[in-house]
C-alpha cells in the first residue's frame, strides 16, 4: 500500500453517463491503462490526500460487519466488496475494496488481499478472516470480528474517556504549581529575606524546590524530550514491548485492564475455531497471529509446544502464568466434558464483560484521587508560603 497512490477520477463511461471513483495505483499512467480496460473516457485525474487516522476506528470494524451481514443475504464475496465499494462515503475505502474484489477476481484469497493493506487490516482481521476462509464460515467469522473490535473500541473509549478529566486536573496542578513556584515565591522570598526569624522547615524544604527546578529546569526538559523521543523510536522494538507490557500488567488496575482485554481475544478466536471444527493447536496457531505484542506471542507459543508435547490444555495455560485460576478450571471442565468451546466462549464474554466493569468503575476511582492529590499539592504551597506571615507579628517584636 505505501508504493501505491490514491487517484481521484470524473469521467464518462460506455454509455456516455457521467461518473467517478477512486483508485489506488503506483502512478496516473497505471490509472489510465484500468480505467481505458473499462472503457472508461477520463475527463479529470488527480491525487487525493490519504487521512491515516481514515484507517481505524469505526471504519474497518463497519465494512467487515456490513460485509458479513451482505454474505449472510446470499451475495457473493466480490459482489459484496463492490458494493461497499459504492457506498463508503470515504474515497480511500472506496478505492481499496475495489482493489479487493479484483484481487479476489483474479483468484487471491481474501486474507491474502487483506495482508498488503497493513495500515488498514491488522493481524486480528487477516487471522480471522482466514479462519472463516478455512471454516467456510466467513460470514459468522466477520460477525464475530466485528462484535469483538466493537467491544475493544468501547473499551478504549471508556478509558480514554476515565483519563480525559484526570488529566486535565493534573496539568492545570502542574501548571499552577509551577506558576507558583517560578514567579509567585520569589516575591516571597524578597519578603522573607527582611525577617529576622528563621523561617519554618516547610518553607524553606519549598523554597529549595524551587530553586532546584529553576536551575535544573532545561536539563529536565532536556531529559523528558530525550525520553519521549527514545520511546518513539523504539515503540516497535521487539524488546521494548517486552518490558511495557510487563509494566502495563504489574500497575494496578491497568494491569487488569490489559490483561483482560488479551484474555478476551485469545478465548474469543479459540472458541470460533473451536466451534468450527479447527484443531485446538491450530486454533493457537491463529490466536498467536492475532497478537502484535511479543509478550503474548512468546506465551501462546510456549503453550503450543506444551501441548504439541502432550501436556494437556488446562496445564499449558497453567504453566504460562498468564491465564486465572478460573480460566484455567473451566478448561479443565471442557475438556473433561467435551464443551471445550461452550468454556472458551463463557471465557471470553466473562473477560469481556470484566473488562468493561473495570473500564466504568476507573472513572470513579481516579477523579477523587486526583483532586485529592491536586489539594494536597496546592494547599502545601500554599501553606508554605503563608506559613512565615503568619509568624511576622513575632518576627516584627523580635526586631523591636
Amino acid at each position: 500500500m505505501q508504493a501505491k497512490q490514491l487517484w481521484h477520477w470524473r469521467g464518462l463511461d460506455e454509455s456516455g453517463q457521467r461518473c467517478e471513483g477512486a483508485r489506488w495505483a503506483a502512478d496516473r499512467l497505471a490509472v489510465a491503462d484500468a480505467l481505458q480496460a473499462e472503457q472508461i473516457f477520463i475527463l479529470a485525474l488527480r491525487r487525493s490526500a490519504v487521512r491515516t487516522a481514515a484507517w481505524r476506528g469505526t471504519h474497518r470494524c463497519e465494512v467487515v460487519h456490513q460485509l458479513a451481514t451482505l454474505l449472510k443475504a446470499g451475495l457473493t464475496l466480490p459482489d459484496a466488496l463492490l458494493m461497499l465499494s459504492r457506498q463508503h462515503p470515504l474515497r480511500q475505502w472506496q478505492a481499496l475494496l475495489q482493489s479487493l474484489a479484483e484481487d479476489l477476481a483474479q483468484g487471491t484469497a481474501l486474507s491474502a488481499a487483506m495482508r498488503r493493506w497493513p495500515d488498514a487490516f491488522p493481524p486480528i482481521y487477516i487471522a480471522m478472516i482466514h479462519t472463516g476462509e478455512l471454516t467456510g464460515a466467513l460470514d459468522e467469522c466477520c460477525f464475530q470480528l466485528a462484535a469483538q473490535q466493537k467491544t475493544q473500541l468501547a473499551l478504549t473509549g471508556k478509558v480514554k474517556k476515565a483519563l480525559r478529566y484526570p488529566l486535565i486536573v493534573l496539568s492545570l496542578a502542574v501548571a499552577v504549581t509551577l506558576a507558583m513556584i517560578l514567579l509567585v515565591l520569589p516575591e516571597f522570598a524578597a519578603i522573607y529575606r527582611t525577617f529576622n526569624t528563621p523561617l519554618p522547615a516547610l518553607t524553606r524544604g519549598v523554597m529549595a524546590l524551587s530553586g532546584l527546578i529553576t536551575r535544573a529546569g532545561p536539563w529536565m526538559l532536556a531529559a523528558t524530550l530525550l525520553l519521549a523521543a527514545s520511546g518513539f523510536a523504539l515503540r516497535n522494538h521487539p524488546p521494548w514491548l517486552r518490558y511495557r507490557q510487563r509494566l502495563l500488567l504489574g500497575i494496578p488496575i491497568v494491569g487488569g485492564l490489559v490483561r483482560g482485554q488479551k484474555l478476551s481475544q485469545i478465548f474469543t478466536v479459540l472458541a470460533l475455531t473451536q466451534r468450527a471444527g479447527i484443531a485446538f493447536l491450530q486454533g493457537l496457531e491463529s490466536v498467536e497471529a492475532t497478537l502484535t505484542c511479543p509478550h503474548w506471542r512468546e506465551a501462546i507459543h510456549h503453550i503450543h509446544q506444551e501441548i504439541a508435547q502432550g501436556t494437556p490444555i488446562w496445564a499449558a495455560l497453567k504453566n504460562s502464568g498468564q491465564f486465572s485460576a478460573l480460566c484455567i478450571q473451566l478448561v479443565q471442565t471442557g475438556e473433561a466434558s467435551g464443551a471445550l468451546d461452550t468454556m472458551l466462549d463463557n471465557l471470553a464474554r466473562h473477560h469481556s464483560e470484566l473488562t468493561q466493569q473495570q473500564a466504568d468503575s476507573l472513572a470513579t476511582l481516579l477523579e477523587p484521587l486526583m483532586l485529592v492529590v491536586t489539594g494536597v499539592i496546592i494547599g502545601t504551597l500554599i501553606v508554605a508560603m503563608y506559613l512565615p506571615i503568619f509568624h511576622l507579628g513575632d518576627a516584627m517584636s523580635g526586631m523591636g
